[in-house]
């Protein structure tokens, strides 16, 4: 009796449990809530300045989400909304245009499905526009040395224009406001100003730009046809050659350019124009203090050597290297072989292609040093396939020197995409210290990565580099050689989108990578 009862209680215990179980099933598939979930993962991110992008995770069932938008607010959404929108589940992300800049906005979202009484409650975000820009880039012909003309659309308004340095208000007329034209005067030569456009003490424009070139006393104007190598070997020391749009060649033995100039006393070399560069065809000896600005300089026809070779025996306190650009080179772009000190060098806002380091080293200290190495808002393309990026030899037996080497806000694109053995800093001169920042790095395969040197600053500040496409640069790939001393670990792996990247046009169009701001500045926009 007992042993029936037991079989009868276990068959019913089943029963019960397969009951439950179906209606649970029943429960998870078919649930049914009193009111749809608010969004979730409610975003607003700024694009294009005054443009804000909301983003969410859409719902199954839903069917329109209602937008509200309030400015000046800081997610109270009191009183009424500046705008409001309506819009299907397939149109998230959804971009809120035309609104004002730097204002603080709140965005609030409610999920619908057609039943009024199942609305969600709502979710709401808040971000600040930035400054608007109604300024049109600065024309060279609207800049001379001591005045310039800045431009907007014809009709839109606004109160001063504010240029620092110098603290200079301009009050803006209704004439200006009418041919959308302003000049403003007392300008200083050669001083790289931002102006400021404001309405009701908001921007409505910010344009940089550099003003002209004023011919002093110890300038000399260069012109084509000019003979450069020898205006350079007859300037006087502390001089500047001014040199005009045109092709300039330096002389080498059989040929009008393609030849070397040695420096051998401090001078200056800049382009005359900002928007139309000398082409300077031949290499420098640097022997002395020397500056180069908004010039273009081709190594073709040249000898197969470095641009820049330091030969001789001095300390020299300074080399620049401004706002140029740089192409067809054969060993490298710069190289101390010698017992030369260079205090501080200075590479910026270059753009520099083709430097093919067959034999040589992209930047090559041997038998020389220096203390402070910039290398900031630089474009390299096509470079150094198969050699060290930078190079520095233990010349402490030589030279004193405590290297600083700076690397930040610049685009490397097929920089070392050969994947030989070499890496990006084989830095060995004792005490060095490395920084590389805000960069932008894609197609790189140095299968010893940054470094394989216990001589390398091991502890080196990495901060906000972008990588895309590259090798054993943020962990070790299939190439990755074992002596690999260290990764940007933090780095982040994001396509740019680069516009046309094999005509030498790195525009970003990845809007997380213009977010993070890394790379040259010049192509962000």
């Amino acid at each position: 009796m007992k042993k029936i009862y037991f079989k009868t209680l276990l068959i019913g215990l089943a029963a019960i449990s397969a009951v439950s179980c179906s209606d649970q099933s029943d429960e998870i598939t078919n649930i049914l809530f009193n009111r749809n979930f608010s969004p979730i993962g409610l975003e607003a991110k700024v694009r294009n300045r005054t443009n804000v992008e909301l983003s969410w995770n859409v719902a199954d069932g839903v069917t329109q989400y209602n937008i509200e938008v309030f400015a000046n607010d800081s997610l109270t959404f009191a009183g009424t909304p500046q705008k409001t929108f309506s819009i299907t589940p397939d149109k998230v992300p959804f971009l809120v245009t035309d609104l004002d800049g730097e204002t603080k906005y709140s965005f609030r979202v409610m999920a619908l499905d057609g039943n009024e009484a199942r609305n969600s409650k709502w979710s709401g975000a808040f971000a600040k526009t930035e400054s608007e820009q109604i300024f049109m880039p600065v024309a060279e012909e609207d800049i001379q040395a001591k005045q310039v003309t800045l431009r907007w659309p014809a009709g839109q308004s606004a109160d001063v224009i504010t240029l620092t340095p110098g603290d200079i208000v301009y009050t803006i007329t209704a004439s200006d406001i009418a041919a959308g034209a302003a000049t403003i005067t007392g300008l200083q030569p050669e001083t790289k100003y931002t102006a400021i456009m404001t309405r009701n003490g908001k921007t409505r424009g910010k344009v940089s730009f550099t003003t002209g070139v004023y011919l002093e006393p110890t300038d000399i104007l260069v012109s084509p046809g000019d003979d450069l190598s020898q205006m350079i070997a007859d300037a006087p020391e502390g001089y500047r050659l001014v040199i005009d749009a045109g092709e300039y060649g330096i002389k080498g033995a059989d040929t009008d350019y393609g030849g070397s100039v040695t420096i051998t006393k401090a001078i200056a070399i800049k382009g005359l124009r900002q928007g139309s560069y000398p082409v300077i065809k031949g290499r420098f000896k640097v022997e002395a203090p020397l500056s180069l600005d908004q010039v273009i300089l081709d190594g073709f026809g040249t000898d197969g050597g470095q641009t820049f070779d330091f030969t001789g025996a001095n300390t020299i306190s300074e080399f620049s290297l401004t706002n140029s650009q740089v192409k067809n080179y054969t060993k490298g772009l710069m190289y101390i072989n010698q017992p030369i000190l260079v205090d501080k060098i200075t590479i910026q806002g270059n753009i520099i292609s083709k430097i093919e380091c067959s034999g040589g080293d992209f930047i090559d200290s041997r038998k020389g040093g220096y203390n402070q190495l910039t290398f900031k808002n630089n474009t390299v393309y096509e470079s150094a396939k198969e050699r060290d990026f930078f190079r520095m030899d233990d010349a402490s037996s030589s030279v004193t020197a405590s290297p600083v080497i700076v690397v930040d806000h610049n685009t490397l694109y097929n920089v070392g995409s050969g994947g030989a053995n070499y890496r990006i800093f084989y830095i060995r001169f004792a005490g060095n210290k490395i920084t590389f920042t805000n960069n932008l790095v894609v197609g790189t395969n140095h299968k010893r990565g940054f470094t394989n040197q216990k001589s390398t600053d091991a502890e080196p500040t990495l901060d906000n580099n972008v990588y895309f496409n590259t090798e054993n640069l943020i962990s070790a790939g299939a190439t990755a050689d074992a002596t690999i001393a260290w990764f940007d670990t933090n780095g982040t792996v994001l396509d740019p989108q680069f516009k046309d990247a094999a005509n030498g046009d790195f525009t970003v169009g990845n809007d997380n990578v213009k977010d993070l701001k890394a790379g040259d500045p010049r192509w962000i926009k």
